[in-house]
C-alpha cells in the first residue's frame, strides 16, 4: 500500500469517527431533553398542581369491553362529548397567570369548536347539494333507459 491510500484512508476513518461522535452526542442530548421533561411530568410544581389534578379526574376509566357490548354500542352511538362538563364548573385560579393560561386555553377550545361547527355546516350543505345532483343523475339515467327500452 502506497503512503497515499494510507493516508486517505487514515482521513476515512476520522471522517467516520466524527461523524459516529456527533451522532451520539445527538443522542444523548435528545435523551437528555426527553429525560427532562419526563421529570417535569411526573412531578408537578404547586402551582401547577390544580390543573394536573383536573387532568387525571378528567380521564374515566374504560371498561372491558366485550364482543357483544361493542356490538351493541355500535348500533346505538352515543353523541362524543368534546368538552367535559367539568371545565365549565371548575373555578377560576386565584393566581392571574394562571387565570389568564386557562382563559386562553378556553378561548382556543372555543375557536377550535366554532372552526369544527363550521366546517360541519359546510359538509352538511355540500352533502345536500351532492345528493340532490345525485337524484338529479339518476332521473336522468332512468329517462334513458326508458328511451332505450321504447326503441
Amino acid at each position: 500500500m502506497s503512503s497515499y491510500q494510507n493516508e486517505n484512508s487514515k482521513l476515512l476513518w476520522m471522517i467516520i469517527g466524527g461523524i459516529s461522535i456527533v451522532v451520539v452526542l445527538i443522542f444523548a442530548v435528545q435523551w437528555f431533553l426527553s429525560q427532562n421533561n419526563t421529570d417535569k411530568a411526573v412531578t408537578p410544581t404547586a402551582s401547577t398542581k390544580p390543573v394536573a389534578e383536573k387532568a387525571v379526574t378528567a380521564k374515566p376509566e374504560a371498561p372491558i369491553a366485550t364482543a357483544e357490548t361493542t356490538h351493541a354500542a355500535s348500533e346505538v352511538a352515543a353523541p362524543i362529548q368534546l368538552v367535559e362538563e367539568s371545565i365549565i364548573k371548575d373555578p377560576i385560579p386565584s393566581n392571574d397567570a394562571l387565570a389568564k393560561e386557562e382563559i386562553a386555553k378556553l378561548d382556543d377550545i372555543h375557536h377550535q369548536l366554532q372552526d369544527q361547527q363550521q366546517e360541519l355546516k359546510q359538509q352538511h350543505t355540500d352533502a345536500d347539494t351532492l345528493l340532490k345532483l345525485k337524484e338529479e343523475q339518476i332521473k336522468l339515467l332512468e329517462a334513458q333507459l326508458a328511451a332505450q327500452n321504447k326503441s
